[in-house]
Parts: structure tokens; C-alpha cells; sequence
């Protein structure tokens, strides 16, 4: 392992601090690494993995479509990108949508389709988008430019322009920014990199409310809060709220690279050909994919299974707060839960990988917790006596 790891410095560009292990396979809700150790898996690649490792049906699925077509570009049609389509218009209410290769391309269209959905309404090509401070929606241009944390954005700019950034939660500081020009508003239903912060219902209603008014374009983005990662197919169905364009990716192809944006169809039909597309994305190997998530999704009523366990691991990490004065509060929804602490938490994620357990960050003093959609009781149990175990010692 560990001469694996020095080659990994010689070859790859440094854009990561890695942990110093080298996974090799995955069973369930366990990873190992090629020294053959065990890991309970809490953070499920980023909350990508909604079904764990090693699902039967979603590998046969996979399997039989690589020994099928792989790739035929968007010049033509093909079934299981059809197939995928309408189950995830089905999920979300949305009326069309867009595959892309990851959740950083699904906000480049959905950036793009605000803004051409306004120069169609207005003619003119300098309108404004709101995004709201300390969000995360990627790290190519476009991305970066509606992403409010200045740490990733301040070396690359200049980003594209229009782009202005209110107070998460505070809907007056969203309504000081709107002027003739916003085209569009951008947000998650709850911030994940941000540090695990739920919208209140009252922002949420009042972002719908101003954007009827003012005619404009709702972005919710759901790449690490949908997939029924809350307890919901999308994080905006616990609100009273519709949005006008929606992003996914992550858990949407539980493993393999696929993102996607759709939208209401008036705003979609801005879009004319030409305007926007891609060579891999929506290929017939990753929408057989997304195509097969939708299905486990319903047939192993994970929904449902969320709502159930989200409540036992939300009991447990409300026990920890109490056990330990260096815990300062837990915040989330469902499966998508995270403990700010008193103290910088970076030196605690070695430890308990360490002691068998996979966690990771979300900003300097916040543990985040997005394992597996499938883990069961036992599996919070024995993440939380590790856990303890190591906080223990602090």
C-alpha cells in the first residue's frame, strides 16, 4: 500500500490532501483496502453510493448493458437514456431534462438555461444570478462562479460575471439583490460543504414567492441532498415549493459518472439545438444505470427505509452531544447529518479510520455523516461505538 501511494505523488496533480490508505474493494457497507483491512463506510464516496458496495441487480444491470453498447453519442437516440428520463422526470416533476457526465456539468447547464430562458424573454445577455454564501456547486468556471466560498473562487478569477451572493436563510438579504436583471436564484435545499445547513421552510416558501413576482428562474440544487438522501426523492419535497430547474448527480448513478439538470418546460424549451451538449453524457452505460438506481429505489422502498433510520442516527448523535461538552450541535436531514465541534476536527478523521470507521469533513469544525442508504441499525451502532471510542480520548 504504501508504495502504491508514493507512486500516486509522483503521478497525480496534488488537488487532494488523500488519506494514506488505497481502497481495493467494497461488500455491503464496508470498504478494504488492499492490506486486506476493513472500513465501515460513512460517507458512502461522498454520498454516492446510496445502495453500498457489491448490489447484485444494479451489477447485472451494468453488466448486461457493457456486453450491449456503451456509447453512441448524442446524435442519436438511445433506450435507456429514454428509459431513465422518464423516471427521473417522474420522481422530480420536472417536465425534461438534460444527462451530463457529473454534478459540476449539471450546474453549468442549469446556469446556462436560466440565462438563455432570460436573453429569450428580455434580449438582452447580462443578467444576474443570486447565489447565497457558503455554498458549494463545483469547481469549473461556471460552478465556481455561483459558489460562496472565496477560498475556492479568489485564484481563478476572473469567473464569469452577473453573479452576487446573499445570506442563506435571511430572505431579506435575497430581496436587497434582485433587480430587473436577476434571471436567476441558485441554491441548496440544504448546504453540504457548507456545513450541513437545512433552508427553513419560511426561506424556502419566500425564495418561490419572489421568484413568481419577479419572473425568475429557481435553481435547487440536489446533487448531494437528493436521491433520497433526506427522506425524500428530492430535498425540496419536504417544502411547499416547485423549483424551475433542478440539479443531480452523485447517488443518481450510485457509482458510475453521471449527472443531470431538468427543468419545467418553459424553461426548458429556451434551449434550442445547438445551445448546449455532450459527448458522453447520457450514454446508454450510465442511464442503464440511473435507469436500474430508480427501480431499487422502489423496490427496496429506500424512502421509506431513510425515514426509519435517519431517526435512530439522529437519536444516537444527539447522545453524543450530550456525552461530550466539545460538541457543539448536529444539524441535517435524514441520512445527511453533521456534528460541528467546538475544536478543529481534522485530526479526528485519521483516527477513526484508523479504528475501522470512514468519515469525513465539512468545513474545519463539522463531521459529516452520508453513509450508505441501505445501513441498518447494527451499522449505527458499531459506527457510534468507534466513534465514542475515539472521542473518548480527546
Amino acid at each position: 500500500m504504501k508504495q502504491y501511494i508514493e507512486e500516486a505523488e509522483k503521478v497525480l496533480m496534488h488537488t487532494y490532501s488523500r488519506y494514506q490508505i488505497v481502497l481495493d474493494r467494497g461488500e455491503g457497507v464496508y470498504l478494504y483496502d488492499t492490506n486486506n483491512k476493513k472500513y465501515l463506510d460513512f460517507a458512502a464516496g461522498i454520498a454516492v453510493f446510496a445502495l453500498g458496495y457489491g448490489n447484485q441487480q444494479y451489477n447485472d444491470a451494468l453488466k448486461a448493458q457493457i456486453d450491449k453498447l456503451l456509447h453512441t453519442s448524442n446524435l442519436y437516440y438511445n433506450i435507456p437514456a429514454i428509459e431513465a428520463s422518464r423516471k427521473l422526470i417522474k420522481a422530480s416533476r420536472m417536465d425534461r431534462v438534460f444527462f451530463t457526465s457529473s454534478g459540476t456539468e449539471a450546474i453549468e447547464g442549469a446556469v446556462k438555461l436560466a440565462r438563455k430562458y432570460y436573453y429569450k424573454k428580455h434580449g438582452v445577455a447580462d443578467s444576474q444570478i443570486i447565489s447565497m454564501d457558503h455554498s458549494f456547486h463545483g469547481r469549473s468556471m461556471g460552478a465556481l462562479s455561483v459558489t460562496g466560498n472565496k477560498k475556492y473562487r479568489e485564484a481563478f478569477g476572473p469567473l464569469i460575471g452577473g453573479v452576487v451572493f446573499a445570506e442563506f436563510n435571511n430572505l431579506a438579504s435575497v430581496k436587497e439583490l434582485v433587480n430587473e436583471k436577476t434571471s436567476a436564484i441558485i441554491l441548496e435545499p440544504v448546504q453540504g460543504e457548507g456545513g450541513l445547513y437545512p433552508a427553513t421552510f419560511e426561506f424556502m416558501e419566500g425564495i418561490r414567492k419572489l421568484c413568481d413576482e419577479k419572473d425568475i428562474v429557481l435553481i435547487l440544487d440536489e446533487i448531494q441532498c437528493g436521491m433520497g438522501r433526506t427522506g425524500s426523492m428530492f430535498a425540496y419535497q419536504h417544502y411547499n415549493v416547485n423549483p424551475d430547474i433542478i440539479t443531480c448527480a452523485k447517488a443518481l448513478g450510485c457509482g458510475v459518472p453521471v449527472g443531470a439538470f431538468a427543468a419545467k418546460e418553459e424553461i426548458a424549451s429556451a434551449f434550442e439545438p445547438g445551445d448546449h451538449g455532450t459527448t458522453y453524457g447520457g450514454n446508454p452505460f450510465v442511464t442503464a444505470a440511473v435507469s436500474k438506481v430508480f427501480d431499487l429505489f422502489e423496490s427496496e422502498q429506500l424512502i421509506n427505509h431513510v425515514q426509519e433510520i435517519s431517526l435512530y442516527l439522529i437519536q444516537k448523535l444527539e447522545e453524543l452531544i450530550e456525552k461530550y461538552d466539545f460538541i457543539q450541535e448536529r444539524r441535517g436531514m435524514g441520512l445527511m447529518q453533521g456534528l460541528e465541534f467546538k475544536i478543529p476536527v481534522k485530526d479526528i478523521i485519521p483516527k477513526v479510520m484508523e479504528a475501522g470507521l470512514i468519515l469525513i469533513t465539512a468545513g474545519a469544525n463539522v463531521i459529516r455523516f452520508v453513509p450508505p442508504l441501505v445501513i441498518e441499525k447494527q451499522h449505527v451502532d458499531e459506527m457510534i461505538a468507534i466513534f465514542d471510542e475515539v472521542l473518548s480520548k480527546i
